[in-house]
């Protein structure tokens, strides 16, 4: 029996936000401007560091209960945060 994971394409299983996806973020931009380092954020929220990384950097979207507790987190609406890439301003 194959493993879903050997179905789905990678990229697909990781949601990715690069140029080609149509979601985009303000994440690295926003814990920045608050002087905060992934460490401290990935604390704040409960994940590791890592996943901070992926998600500033385009290679992981965030479940919908992650996006919005950074949001939380980083005192902005969520819309400021994450965008739907056709839509920035």
């Amino acid at each position: 029996m194959s493993n879903i994971l050997d179905i789905i394409k990678p990229k697909h299983y990781l949601c990715p936000m690069n140029e080609e996806a149509l979601i985009g973020t303000h994440l690295r931009e926003t814990r920045q401007r608050l002087g905060w380092t992934q460490a401290q954020l990935a604390e704040r929220v409960e994940v590791s560091r890592q996943t901070i990384n992926y998600v500033e950097n385009g290679t992981y979207c965030p479940s919908t209960y992650l996006a919005l507790r950074l949001a939380r987190e980083l005192g902005v609406p969520f819309e400021e945060l994450f965008f739907l890439k056709d839509q920035e301003g």
